[in-house]
């Protein structure tokens, strides 16, 4: 899970890339970039670290331009080299830089294409970087000495065509606008929005409206699946739909976690799904635990704090803050490897103990992944003094790999893999555990019918796969990638070279 940014303004648009990042910087922590264009010379500063250690002033000095792109990076397929930060750039044709969200499900095949028959060379193992060459092979192939949106429209028509996966991407050819598109199926999200000027128009595309929304800019709507638009340097806006095929199966795990809850994702708040969420799994706790002694609701901060609420208010029980959170700690759930992620949990959340002690405490939790956050947050709970812990999960049980752009654990490393409920909760140690409905959670987060959307991308909870062209091969490749193991022996890769770099 990545967060893209793209604006053509008036004046420079260094510093408002840069406020967006921010605003977007939930959606990954491990590297940041960004690259303007001024008067047809790209300037590109990206690195490994948070939005605000990525960029100084003498970097941002150097990066002038009334256009330009940016990335936060979250790492799934590759490594979290630096080499593999966004945006990426290719000079041929035109000069074309590009930052993308998501993940590319035939990356490999792809990249045999690229260098067999377009002739085209990969540097990085990043699917980013062959999304690009892609879009470039077919600009190039078009033969047209001077690019203009009828050739952007036919190159995006030809990515559709052989790129499979979730991307919602942002590219910037040099010297001619901003270019913004989105897969098929509308898996990863991206929005547009329009500032008006004394001068004209202003654009921008954003992964999520609070960006959009944080600028001043005005939310238009969001990209339909397939479609793609060209914001021209002249203000000139057009848009085209450029998939012959598209079917609306939006990822559920944004409404679920990542996204902000002040954000519209495809025309629904954030915010109402999660109050919804929340309701309907306070409704199931009525049916399945109708004698419950609950004496306290408390949040696992940040993103199930609107679901517990709702909850609590509908069961007719306390809401009240347990746990402060250290506001410097990165999310739990993306960082690189298990051992990190086990350090942070108590670095990260701290008890009040007075909202604990001989209580019957429900703590609630967006999602339980691997498991082992939420068994520390148990434990602390106890060892504050609560008399008995029970957990509820806004989202059903994590079963399955996500093969979209969210760095899931193999099977195997999820708790929820192979085990029902009632096991689940002894192996985290709550003494009952309640999951929400996943008919309950679409309902929730649908609620209206007249958004468009077909279905959800709900993979992690139900195996089921939109785009369908995932088998056990592709699984147990995507199975040795992510493992803990494998992991670990990258980021052990990675700190060499940056060693070796740091040395020369």
């Amino acid at each position: 899970m990545c967060g893209v940014v793209g604006i053509v303004a008036h004046s420079n648009v260094n510093q408002a890339i840069y406020d967006a990042l921010t605003v977007l910087q939930h959606r990954g922590q491990d590297a940041a970039g960004i690259v303007t264009s001024d008067g047809g010379r790209l300037n590109l500063r990206k690195a490994n670290g948070l939005v605000r250690d990525v960029f100084h002033k003498r970097h941002m000095m150097q990066l002038p331009g009334r256009m330009g792109i940016g990335h936060v990076r979250y790492p799934t397929a590759g490594s979290s080299s630096s080499s593999e930060a966004q945006p990426f750039y290719v000079n041929s044709p035109y000069g074309i830089t590009l930052a993308h969200n998501g993940n590319l499900t035939n990356t490999e095949a792809l990249m045999g294409d690229l260098y067999r028959e377009d002739l085209r060379h990969i540097n990085t193992d990043s699917d980013s970087e062959v999304l690009l060459n892609i879009l470039a092979h077919e600009l190039h192939v078009l033969g047209k000495l001077k690019v203009d949106a009828d050739a952007v429209f036919q190159a995006v028509g030809a990515v559709h065509r052989r790129c499979r996966g979730a991307y919602a991407a942002v590219a910037m050819i040099a010297g001619f606008g901003v270019v913004g598109f989105r897969d098929p199926f509308g898996i990863r999200p991206i929005a547009i929005g329009k500032r008006e000027t004394a001068k004209g128009n202003e654009y921008m595309l954003a992964s999520e409206s609070v960006a959009i929304d944080s600028l001043g800019f005005e939310y238009m709507r969001d990209l339909a699946p397939g479609e793609a638009v060209v914001i021209g340097l002249d203000g000139s806006l057009s848009f085209k739909q450029c998939a012959k095929k598209t079917f609306h199966s939006p990822c559920i795990f944004e409404y679920v976690y990542f996204a902000r809850p002040d954000s519209f994702i495809d025309g629904i708040s954030v915010y109402k799904a999660r109050l919804r969420m929340g309701e309907a799994l306070a409704n199931r706790i009525i049916r399945e635990f109708p004698e419950h002694d609950i004496d306290v609701v408390i949040p696992i901060p940040d993103t199930s704090r609107t679901s517990a609420l709702q909850l609590a208010n509908t069961l007719g029980v306390k809401y009240r803050e347990g746990f402060i959170k250290n506001r410097y700690i990165g999310r739990t759930f993306i960082m690189p490897g298990q051992k990190q992620r086990k350090k942070s949990v108590r670095q990260k959340l701290n008890a009040i103990e007075l909202e604990f002690k001989d209580k019957n405490v429900l703590l609630v939790d967006d999602s339980i992944v691997r498991g082992t956050t939420s068994q520390q947050i148990i434990q602390m709970a106890r060892d504050s003094g609560a008399s008995k812990v029970y957990f509820a999960s806004a989202s059903p049980p994590v079963r399955y790999s996500n093969v979209y752009g969210i760095d899931m654990p193999v099977p195997q490393e999820l708790i929820g893999h192979g085990r029902d409920e009632a096991q689940i909760a002894d192996a985290i140690g709550a003494d009952w555990l309640i999951y929400q409905d996943i008919d309950d959670m679409i309902s929730a987060i649908k609620h209206h019918k007249n958004t468009g959307i077909q279905s959800f991308d709900a993979s992690c909870f139900n195996g089921e796969y939109v785009t369908g062209d995932i088998d056990e091969a592709y699984l147990a490749s995507l199975q040795q990638r992510r493992n803990d193991q494998a992991k670990s022996h990258r980021e052990l890769d990675d700190n060499e070279t940056l060693d070796i770099h740091n040395n020369q």
